[in-house]
């Protein structure tokens, strides 16, 4: 069950808004709110807390902070208020921890510091849902560590967005608003949570094996010079896809190089920062490795359609027969209104594709989420978790 309280912070009406929402979900008991709020309900966000946990009876609670919000089928990217779902997930069992900079530098340190910070062992967890704070912690650190500890548990979530003026984010536990660190929610027992990662790109030209690597920089692919691969990559599209392209070319790197053949999806995407005709190099935004698969992509609104109806389209299919409880989808404050000209694209993708769902979500400053056997940080992207039974 989803609402979406539009107004100001109005103690008695939000009580009374929060207790209806309770009664309109078809269950004996909530299992797990998620909440998300607008920068104007900052002073007030421990006070709608534990208004929302004693008028909605929930026992756990978690979200963060955003612009932009997600409820069913709309993105409310004007004037959003807030937004509350509500489960019940049957046999689930769920577990929330805080987490800041302090925290990410102590796992540096130590190998077993997040199952022994979180309390949950490896083999305790069916995913993690993980709402954090861009401005103070090292995000990346953090991925790497978590990685370490518990991948290929699949982590999916966003990075919090509210007040860019002032670098201001909140992240929410119970009854307490944090303005620096993550919160990590663990789910378990006969509840699991899926993943579906659309970085926005379609794929370009072939597959190809880096062969000259330097750092984040490609000197060869296939044996050949790297920048002249991806001229002729680009000349051997139409005229109208090369147009697309102009300005908006990346690099898909596969992660997991052991499946037989390579589509949307396995790729994970990063920037293409440049390339020097005479030396043939290519500048990427990220760490490849020599003996990897690579393919260039396209990004822009189409592409974003074409990977998000038919990533949707794939995870309906897998999910045949399979309950699904309900979902949060975190997508990039890039995509909305602003890549697609007009609201709602990515949640009435998933409700066509998936629904009727029980969806909430909120737009992000990063997006979390797995592609093959580790989760990463991505950008312009929309990470769904979809909470199903195991």
């Amino acid at each position: 069950m989803v609402g979406h309280w539009p107004g100001h912070f109005d103690e008695s009406g939000l009580q009374a808004w929060a207790a209806d929402l309770r009664k309109q979900l078809a269950a004996p008991q909530v299992t797990l709110g998620l909440v998300f709020m607008t920068p104007r309900f900052f002073p007030h966000a421990a006070a709608v807390l534990e208004i929302l946990r004693l008028h909605a009876r929930i026992p756990l609670l978690v979200g963060c902070s955003s612009g932009s919000l997600i409820a069913g089928g709309s993105e409310i990217e004007e004037n959003a208020g807030l937004v509350l779902a509500l489960y019940h997930l049957p046999g689930a069992k769920l577990a929330a921890t805080y987490f800041n900079q302090e925290h990410i530098e102590a796992a540096a340190e130590a190998d077993d510091f997040w199952p022994e910070h979180t309390g949950v062992a490896r083999e305790r967890s069916n995913g993690w849902l993980v709402f954090a704070d861009p401005f103070h912690i090292d995000a990346e650190s953090w991925m790497r560590s978590w990685n370490a500890a518990y991948a290929p548990v699949p982590v999916l979530g966003g990075l919090s967005s509210g007040s860019s003026k002032e670098q201001r984010t909140q992240v929410y536990l119970n009854g307490e608003a944090f303005e620096e660190g993550g919160v990590a929610l663990n789910v378990d027992g006969d509840v699991k949570l899926l993943g579906v990662i659309s970085q926005g790109c379609t794929p370009i030209g072939d597959t190809w094996t880096l062969t000259k690597v330097e750092q984040n920089l490609i000197h060869q692919i296939g044996n050949r010079n790297a920048y002249d691969v991806l001229v002729e990559t680009v000349n051997g599209l139409s005229p109208d896809e090369q147009k697309k392209a102009r300005g908006n070319l990346f690099i898909g790197l596969v992660v997991n190089e052991y499946a037989d053949e390579f589509h949307r999806g396995d790729f994970l995407v990063r920037n293409l920062l440049g390339g020097d005709p005479n030396s043939g190099v290519l500048a990427v935004g990220a760490l490849p490795r020599a003996g990897q698969t690579i393919q260039f992509q396209r990004r822009d609104a189409s592409a974003a359609n074409e990977d998000m109806n038919e990533l949707m389209a794939r995870t309906r299919s897998q999910l045949a027969g399979t309950m699904i409880y309900g979902a949060c989808l975190c997508s990039c404050n890039g995509r909305g209104s602003n890549l697609f000209g007009k609201p709602d694209h990515d949640a009435a993708t998933v409700q066509r594709e998936l629904g009727p769902l029980s969806l909430v979500g909120f737009f992000c400053n990063g997006e979390i989420g797995p592609v093959g056997q580790k989760s990463f940080l991505h950008g312009f992207t929309a990470s769904l978790a979809l909470f199903v039974k195991k």
